[in-house]
């Protein structure tokens, strides 16, 4: 599996989250590798009012989104979930690619102990469907914390290589958005 340079994060968000579709989102950990391809992502860029750095609004929290794209932007939310985001851009320009959704690859029984403490033989169909079908979920399943905001993802812990190449991508309106005015109705999220 080849690794995306950082050439590659350094570019406009609404290309990168569109580009990551079908890549895969790989994660080392406890002498596992785990492998799910990205089946949905969300843009957000500084001038966009659902973005966290909306407006240049440098904080503790955002800090992470003004590096140079190619770092992990994770950050905790509504007292229980984590979610990872894909910096992109230059140094300076806060902006990110929400990763929404994978479909699990490889080492998927580690996955389950990570995401339910069951074996995947244990899991219920429900379990199973909605086993990485959303950004705090697929944090569970790779086990991505706050600890690892700002990691390199050109390194050997948490990165992003080819995958499958997607001739069909749907678009949408982004997911829980609600109170981001105009910004609201952008067909910004990317899916498969």
């Amino acid at each position: 599996m080849t690794k995306l340079n950082s050439d590659f994060y350094k570019r406009d968000a609404l290309i990168i989250a569109r580009e990551l579709i079908g890549k895969y989102l790989v994660r080392e950990i406890d002498g596992h590798k785990l492998v799910g391809m990205i089946t949905e992502t969300e843009a957000y860029k500084s001038m966009d009012k659902a973005c966290h750095a909306y407006n240049y609004n440098l904080t503790k929290r955002t800090s992470t989104m003004f590096k140079a794209g190619g770092v992990a932007y994770i950050y905790f939310t509504y007292g229980m979930y984590h979610c990872f985001n894909v910096v992109t851009d230059i140094e300076g320009e806060p902006s990110a690619v929400l990763i929404r959704g994978i479909k699990p690859i490889s080492d998927i029984a580690y996955m389950s102990k990570l995401r339910y403490n069951k074996s995947l033989d244990e899991l219920n169909k429900y379990q199973l469907k909605n086993f990485t079908n959303g950004p705090g979920k697929l944090c569970m399943a790779y086990s991505l914390t706050r600890e690892l905001d700002g990691e390199d993802l050109t390194g050997n812990k948490l990165y992003i290589t080819k995958g499958e190449n997607i001739e069909h991508i749907n678009s949408s309106k982004r997911i829980g958005i609600d109170y981001a005015e105009e910004a609201k109705d952008y067909l910004w999220r990317f899916y498969v």
